[in-house]
């Protein structure tokens, strides 16, 4: 709905009120005089009163005098509720309307004051009969349930909207929609979806209890029309998540303060870390020609350890920035990712005797390129690791196009995992068992791959028996 703006708008209210316009035909915004500093253009050209700039709102009313109480009324104590008043119109014909207002919570000193005309009698009557229906079923439904007509004023409600926001049923019918809400987004996103050509919508949002708290609510509606497409108004289905919001807030900050103690104590661990190596390669390097052997064991055995401890930190980090940001999708083509680790891993490979076989043609995974090379690394370095001297000396890595997905599977022959193992090892700080080095993981490699994979919306999980070799699947969703 256009609206017919004034000189004196008030800038800090403009954008709500311009909203306000898109949910009611039938709106002005008025000063504590009563005067009208904003109209919509549909109640422009409704009433005889042209132009209304500067005019008393009042003066809309085919009976002034009596609503001069109910602008004295809305100004002690901010608020009218579905009044019944009599329009003049273009032509001197009135109109039987009800007429809400309440005050701009926006740092202006103005009210918004909402008309809606008293519906056709047809079209009223066919309401009515769609309202007794839903008021039957969906009385004493476990959520709330609100119905408002097609001017957006609520009609009727059930006891648990009635609880939920804590007014009195009777003290929300006849009220327009907007008075419950309270943030401009919200009031936007509503006005878009209660439209013809998108009879279903979905939101989050937050509403006004009587206590003057906000409620997070999530909100299923769904447009109420005849057989011929006309609309009768629209009922929605209100459930309180505010402690679904609670929740998600506190762990977004536990998260939060997980990942500042992780890169703390990544910090504090490298400086000594950098010490110890330093030192133990001088060690070695100086005085490696006065050590014994066992002095030279002892040597290598604290180097190893560091440098342990060095992976697990680098670890650690990655596995905590995962999921802190969305993943920057792109189309990647998984063969060059497994070419480049092929090249990386070459002597590793030689060494063990084992080839790693690549899929000649794999579809594109639509993934975030270097958490698609960290699963990878992961998965095809745990398989050189354990897979021993198994009945094929062979990695094989498929990629196959599933519907809505892409399936990724490396899988080896080499010693396998007892099933009962199989959720256990992708938990962060458990390792799969000793490899054929001898050299333990960090145990969070496997932990990585899953994280990986949930963040991209996919799943990641191994079918193996003992003996029998391993598979390891991750899913990617399709773009």
């Amino acid at each position: 709905m256009e609206a017919r703006v004034l000189a004196s708008d008030p800038d800090p209210v403009l954008p709500v009120v311009r909203a306000l316009a898109q949910l009611h035909d039938l709106v002005a915004l008025v000063d504590p005089q009563g005067r009208a500093i904003w109209v919509s253009d549909g109640l422009a050209k409704l009433c005889a009163v042209s132009p209304l700039a500067g005019s008393l709102w009042l003066d809309t009313l085919a009976t002034p005098a009596a609503g001069s109480t109910l602008s004295a009324r809305l100004q002690a104590s901010g608020r009218l509720s579905g009044e019944p008043v009599r329009l003049r119109a273009r032509g001197g014909k009135p109109l039987s309307a009800r007429v809400s207002a309440a005050r701009v919570e926006s740092g202006c000193d103005a009210s918004v004051v909402i008309f809606r005309l008293e519906d056709p009698r047809d079209a009223a009557h066919e309401f009515r009969q769609k309202l007794e229906t839903l008021s039957a079923i969906l009385g004493g439904a476990p959520d709330g349930v609100v119905v408002v007509d097609r001017s957006r004023f609520i009609t009727w409600v059930n006891p648990a909207m009635a609880e939920l926001t804590g007014y009195a049923a009777d003290e929300l019918v006849d009220q327009p929609l907007v008075l419950f809400l309270r943030a401009q987004g919200d009031l936007e996103r509503i006005a878009a979806s209660l439209r013809p050509g998108a009879p279903t919508w979905s939101e989050e949002i937050e509403v006004r209890r009587r206590d003057g708290h906000p409620l997070s609510v999530s909100v299923n509606a769904r447009l109420l029309t005849l057989p011929d497409g006309t609309e009768l108004g629209a009922v929605a289905y209100v459930r309180d998540v505010s402690e679904r919001r609670r929740i998600e807030n506190e762990l977004a900050r536990r998260a939060e303060e997980l990942q500042n103690w992780v890169n703390a104590v990544s910090h504090d661990l490298r400086s000594p870390l950098v010490a110890v190596l330093g030192f133990a390669r001088l060690l070695s390097e100086d005085y490696g020609d006065r050590l014994d052997e066992q002095g030279l064991r002892f040597l290598r055995r604290i180097e190893e350890a560091g440098r342990t401890m060095e992976s697990l930190v680098h670890d650690l980090l990655e596995f905590a920035r995962i999921g802190r940001s969305e993943p920057r999708r792109v189309h990647v083509d998984p063969r060059e990712v497994l070419l480049q680790l092929q090249a990386e891993l070459k002597p590793r490979l030689e060494e063990a005797q084992l080839e790693l076989r690549l899929p000649e043609e794999p579809p594109l995974i639509w993934c975030d390129r270097t958490q698609l090379y960290q699963v990878l690394s992961n998965l095809v370095g745990n398989a050189l690791d354990h897979a021993g001297p198994g009945r094929r000396p062979v990695i094989e890595v498929s990629v196959h196009a599933e519907e809505g997905c892409r399936h990724l599977v490396v899988r080896d022959f080499g010693r396998g995992i007892d099933p009962a193992d199989h959720e256990r090892i992708f938990e962060i700080f458990q390792t799969r068992g000793v490899p054929q080095s001898g050299k333990r993981g960090t145990g969070i490699g496997l932990a990585i791959v899953r994280k990986i994979a949930e963040s991209h919306g996919g799943a990641a999980w191994v079918e193996s028996r003992l003996g029998e070799g391993s598979a390891f699947h991750v899913t990617f969703p399709a773009a």
